[in-house]
């Protein structure tokens, strides 16, 4: 396939894209965070955006008072249907005593026709009582319904078990989340609970999970079970299970979103001395029982448009990542690659469901699911590509970031297009 890759920017800065939503809904914007290596949020102070056709760069939201220790920005991602965006946001008193870290952040918000302008879709609160509709942790990897109604992710709470990390939603609520003013709390525009039920010590061979993360909506509007019920929102997430062997492997887990069951439970929240907790009427049930798990390698699930299949990565015979197709009914798993190598990271898919952009081998490659066909679209003799590329709402547009030398010698991540043909 003939391709034309270019550099979308150029400015001697980090232009990190998140693994997904880095697309406004009419595909004319792209946005990015600015740090210039991964692990870096804590010391990262800008969100940007870049017009797809003219590269003009606007810097939407800056942080205050910015040091190495926080508060920091990142993993930013747009609404599919409207000019908003949300992205990781640390704590304001961020110190060296406290600094960034990873149940010591929210979702920050920005319109980007407001730059400038935060406001917080989940309430964050430490004082007692607990607000109900608040966390009192850090949620991160934020991830939008199809619908653009509500929004994924992932949580670990800084008063009870910190390393314990679940899966969460956040649901509109008209009159939002008021919490009590305090440092390290702010008010919310939408009601957070958090979906995923972990254990420390799950018991060998049952479905109890240590750690709920990576996750995925199923379908762009929910998918529909064997008895012919339509679900319209449902979260996929990987989950860490003992097998009866005792090691532990990942496997796949499908939460169905009752909003009414969820909005329900104001006592979900947890009082003095307890964590937040599922509300009641909210299950998760295991989808996968595989024999090695999923890979290692990190990455987040996908799902079809019509929500029958969700994708992964799971490592063959010879120990490289491949992708594989899931349904959701059945939990039976096919193998969709076969190379010789592995795949790098997170991948996503287009639009219409029937292709997945991936990296291995520092370059960027397009699966087809109708043919069954990987093709090679980059060379691998250029900088180190980084992370997951994205599709464009329209679909004949990839972009993925790169290391890119300027004139002085420097190496900055880029965010560099590829643009497939129609």
């Amino acid at each position: 396939m003939t391709v034309n890759t270019s550099n979308l920017t150029v400015l001697p800065t980090g232009h990190t894209l998140h693994h997904n939503g880095v697309f406004s809904k009419d595909g004319q914007w792209i946005v990015f965070d600015g740090r210039n290596d991964d692990t870096k949020i804590g010391e990262t102070s800008t969100i940007g955006i870049v017009n797809v056709k003219t590269g003009e760069e606007k810097i939407i939201y800056k942080t205050a008072n910015q040091t190495v220790y926080g508060p920091g920005v990142g993993a930013v991602s747009f609404s599919p249907v409207e000019d908003k965006v949300i992205f990781i946001h640390g704590l304001k008193d961020a110190n060296a005593e406290k600094p960034y870290a990873l149940s010591r952040r929210t979702g920050g918000g920005i319109d980007i026709n407001h730059p400038g302008s935060l406001f917080f879709y989940d309430a964050r609160d430490t004082s007692l009582p607990y607000t109900p509709g608040s966390l009192r942790g850090g949620t991160h990897s934020h991830c939008w319904s199809g619908d653009g109604q509500r929004i994924s992710f992932t949580y670990n709470d800084e008063l009870i078990n910190p390393d314990l990390r679940v899966v969460g939603v956040m649901l509109p609520f008209t009159r939002g989340v008021k919490v009590e003013p305090a440092n390290g709390n702010n008010d919310g525009i939408m009601f957070s609970s958090i979906v995923t039920n972990v254990v420390r010590n799950p018991r060998p061979g049952s479905d109890e999970i240590n750690k709920a993360f990576d996750e995925c909506w199923v379908g762009k509007n929910g998918y529909t079970l064997k008895s012919g019920e339509s679900i319209p929102h449902a979260i996929a997430f990987q989950g860490n299970v003992i097998n009866k062997a005792g090691k532990q492997i990942t496997e796949v887990f499908i939460v169905d979103i009752d909003a009414e069951k969820i909005l329900a439970d104001s006592a979900a929240v947890g009082k003095a001395g307890e964590g937040p907790r599922v509300p009641k009427g909210i299950h998760q049930r295991r989808i996968t029982f595989s024999e090695k798990g999923l890979s290692d390698t990190r990455h987040w699930l996908r799902s079809s448009p019509d929500g029958k299949f969700i994708y992964a990565l799971i490592k063959d015979q010879n120990e490289y990542n491949q992708l594989i197709q899931i349904e959701v009914n059945t939990g039976d798993v096919r193998f969709l690659t076969n190379n010789i190598f592995s795949i790098d990271y997170s991948f996503n898919l287009n639009k219409e469901g029937n292709k997945i952009a991936y990296v291995a081998q520092n370059s960027v490659y397009l699966f087809d699911l109708i043919k069954g066909v990987s093709i090679k679209l980059t060379s691998k003799d250029e900088g180190k590509i980084l992370g997951a590329p994205s599709f464009s709402p329209h679909g004949h547009l990839l972009v993925f970031n790169q290391y890119v030398k300027d004139r002085n010698g420097g190496s900055f991540v880029q965010i560099r297009t590829i643009t497939l043909p129609e």
